[in-house]
């Protein structure tokens, strides 16, 4: 896990100290339009727009020791790299707080939908794709197959945007918000109150949330069960006498659950970490959204702040897979 937290923090510093138009570049162009705006209001409004604004160099020192770019990029990496050991993220450019306290004050709303999209989409799609498998070839499996296949088609911000459109406040459909976390009044609500205001503004962005995944997992138990069910231990167990609803739960279920234990941890670290185009498409502040704001405008510290946080709990969440791989399959132990 270290040396690929280092790889990807590495490869992406390294590419935004590449990126044009950078926080210094655009201090430089404030500073030039500042002196610029102030040279012509002199003059009687008679300067020229074309003329060369010099920068003294103390300021440029200045500028360049404030954004660190006074030193080599090796070794502002291994500066900000120190800081994160440290638990220190920065301050932000923008809004000129800690990264951390952005962080905090937005993390539970990206992990608020990421857990309840991550646990309804396997409580609902095991079963339904052990059914599935069951009534293979069947008319219910072919109508649900053809359903599944079109909420996989569909990115989850343009489904998101799709509900809004017709289920949203204002539509023909006024049944749910247009978006947001919480109503602004919900501090008033009564304790009932506050559960239907949650409830209420939950539905469309899980339901976005949940699409993609909702179609992968389904198909993926499906055909896991399929071809284990194919299998000749369990041959072996129906010719033993064993019941169909044993062998079936017993045994065959738990070895198809093998392959979406190794994808669990994936799937748990790209719904906690937040996605910034369904909460951009909800306008929900998560941090999936305070990372499309910052790259927005170029605002590095929580830029990498995010990167930080999203690796780790990606890093995390592929641990947590290599430990249900080897829950599930008795074959596999780490020692």
């Amino acid at each position: 896990m270290i040396p690929t937290f280092i790889g990807i923090t590495a490869l992406v510093f390294t590419i935004l100290q590449m990126v044009p138009g950078g926080p210094f570049e655009q201090e430089l162009l404030r500073f030039k339009m500042a002196a610029m705006a102030s040279s012509e209001g002199g003059a009687g409004g008679g300067g020229s727009g074309s003329e060369m604004i010099e920068i003294p160099e103390e300021a440029l020192k200045k500028l360049k020791e404030y954004y660190g770019l006074d030193k080599p990029a090796h070794m502002r990496y291994l500066i900000w790299l120190k800081k994160i050991v440290q638990l220190d993220l920065g301050k932000s450019y923008k809004y000129s707080e800690p990264v951390w306290d952005l962080i905090k004050e937005r993390v539970h709303i990206s992990a608020y939908f990421g857990i309840i999209s991550f646990l309804l989409s396997y409580l609902i799609c095991i079963p339904l794709g052990i059914f599935k498998a069951i009534k293979h070839g069947s008319k219910f499996d072919k109508v649900s197959s053809a359903i599944v296949f079109v909420g996989y088609s569909i990115p989850g911000f343009i489904f998101g945007a799709v509900l809004l459109v017709y289920f949203g406040g204002g539509s023909f459909w006024d049944v749910f918000p247009l978006g947001e976390f919480r109503s602004e009044d919900y501090e008033y609500f009564t304790f009932w109150g506050k559960v239907q205001d949650q409830l209420h503004h939950t539905v469309l962005p899980v339901m976005a949330y949940m699409v993609g995944a909702f179609a992968s997992t389904t198909v993926l138990m499906k055909n896991s069960l399929l071809e284990n069910l194919s299998q000749d231990y369990v041959r072996t167990a129906f010719a033993k006498g064993l019941s169909e609803k044993r062998v079936i739960f017993f045994h065959a279920v738990r070895n198809s659950l093998i392959p979406l234990a190794t994808g669990i941890g994936g799937l748990l670290g790209i719904w906690l970490a937040g996605s910034y185009l369904i909460e951009r498409v909800f306008n929900i502040d998560g941090i999936g959204m305070l990372s499309f704001n910052s790259i927005s405008s170029r605002d590095y510290p929580v830029t990498l702040g995010f990167l930080v946080v999203a690796t780790i709990i990606r890093l995390l969440g592929n641990l947590l897979s290599d430990i249900c791989y080897a829950a599930v399959d008795p074959r596999i132990r780490f020692k």
